[in-house]
């Protein structure tokens, strides 16, 4: 038993170091409730972005677009995800769903909008396929999560440092992962992200649901790109 744990804690020291010097996983983990399991899985799991020319192309990649049914020119039908594709990336995006509707920020507001009209597991589906975009994106441009949170950044990278095997800083100057254990700081950083989520619901409270999309969306089976 020991055996195979010191060798699980080799295989995640390994993983992590080159993690850490891997920008392609790095952006993902500012994404809020995004960490290195999940960011190192999907970027295994993609290789390079370039393969795919659109985020919907990786939507299909991993799975999670709906399948459609049409009969000659009728109207299509849209039906639960494929599942076709990675499906070690789906469960983990899936399990990075239920940190990111927890947390506040837009990704928050857009889970409880889904859930209120469509129910739980079509929320938690939605969001996965909205964290694919999210990782295509940052990815893609090269750039970090828009809304990250600077301190719990910090301090994510600051845990893949320390499980890498990197030492542990002595003396009295304050690292930057040290920002994340003041409570002021910290609730400072909760309070930007509330705000973008206030904003987020304020923007779609204004949108209007044409009447067939919206008949549609009452079916049961019925999952969308929302």
């Amino acid at each position: 038993m020991l055996k195979g744990q010191a060798l699980q804690k080799a295989l995640d020291r390994e993983i992590t170091q080159g993690a850490l010097d891997d920008p392609a996983i790095r952006r993902p983990i500012t994404i809020t409730g995004v960490n290195l399991a999940v960011a190192s899985g999907l970027v295994a799991a993609i290789g390079d972005i370039r393969r795919f020319a659109s985020p919907q192309k990786l939507v299909s990649y991993f799975g999670l677009n709906p399948r459609v049914r049409q009969s000659g020119l009728g109207a299509a039908h849209h039906g639960r995800i494929s599942k076709v594709g990675r499906s070690h990336a789906r469960a983990m995006l899936v399990e990075a769903v239920w940190a990111v509707a927890k947390a506040p920020g837009p990704l928050h507001a857009f889970f409880v909008r889904i859930r209120a009209r469509r129910g739980h597991q079509i929320a938690a589906v939605a969001v996965a396929r909205k964290l694919t975009v999210l990782c295509w994106h940052v990815l893609t441009r090269e750039e970090d999560y828009r809304w990250a949170r600077p301190a719990l950044v910090a301090a994510k990278t600051r845990g893949m440092e320390l499980q890498a095997g990197q030492p542990q800083r002595k003396g009295n100057k304050a690292g930057p992962a040290h920002a994340y254990n003041v409570k002021a700081l910290r609730d400072q950083e909760m309070a930007v992200a509330r705000q973008a989520e206030q904003a987020y619901e304020h923007f779609v409270a204004q949108w209007q649901v044409h009447p067939r999309a919206d008949r549609a969306r009452q079916r049961p089976d019925a999952v969308r790109n929302e």
